[in-house]
Order: C-alpha cells, then sequence, then structure tokens
C-alpha cells in the first residue's frame, strides 16, 4: 500500500466515522473549520522544517509528488483525517457522559431544606 492509498483510506475512514457512524457532523460546522485551520498552520511549519531540512524524506514512488510548503499533499490527508477522527470521538464522547449524568437541581430544589429528623434519642 502505498502512502498516498493510505492517506486517503484515512480521510475517507475519518468522513464516513463522522457523518455515518458517529453522527457528530463536525464537517458541517464552521467552529471544525476554523479550529482546523489553525492545526493545519502549525502542522506546515512543522511539516516544513521536518521535510524542507531533510529531516524526513519521502520515497518519490510512495507519494503523488505534490507539495504544499515541502509537505506532501499525503501528509496533510493525514493530519485532516487525525484531528476530524479526534474531536468527532471527542464530541461523541461528551454526548454520551453528559446524558449520563443526572441532571443539576432546579432552583426551587436547591431552596428547600433538607428535612431533619426530629426523634429524640434517648440515652440512660
Amino acid at each position: 500500500m502505498t502512502y498516498t492509498v493510505a492517506a486517503a483510506a484515512g480521510v475517507g475512514f475519518a468522513v464516513v466515522l463522522d457523518i455515518l457512524v458517529l453522527r457528530t457532523n463536525l464537517l458541517r460546522r464552521k467552529a471544525f473549520w476554523t479550529s482546523y485551520a489553525i492545526v493545519l498552520s502549525f502542522q506546515l511549519v512543522v511539516n516544513g522544517v521536518l521535510t524542507g531540512q531533510r529531516l524526513v524524506v519521502y520515497s518519490n514512488r510512495d507519494i503523488l509528488g505534490a507539495r504544499l510548503f515541502y509537505a506532501p499533499i499525503e501528509d496533510l490527508g493525514f493530519g485532516f483525517s487525525l484531528v476530524l477522527q479526534t474531536l468527532a470521538w471527542w464530541v461523541w464522547w461528551g454526548r454520551r457522559a453528559s446524558h449520563a449524568r443526572p441532571a443539576p437541581a432546579t432552583a426551587s430544589q436547591a431552596r428547600r431544606p433538607a428535612p431533619t429528623d426530629t426523634r429524640r434519642s434517648s440515652t440512660r
């Protein structure tokens, strides 16, 4: 399996996970795309350093060859899939946790005094 195929599979898996499996629909939210843009900018810097300085070298037969600021397009696909999967799981688990927690007390319940035991204890 080439790096290109693996990256495409990762993106496909993440999209299916978001839309069909977990149903978080992050891809339809502006907040996701804003956060992804922030992550992407840092990914490009780090990838530029690693690949630009030749600390990480890719085999030309395993990638498409297209690059963005030294980063192979496949790296951007992997980064996208990792961010999407992480956030989709985060949202899904957050929803499950919020459904499992008991509802907070209402204001009227909070003001009501706790029942007290009015029985006298006898000591002899």
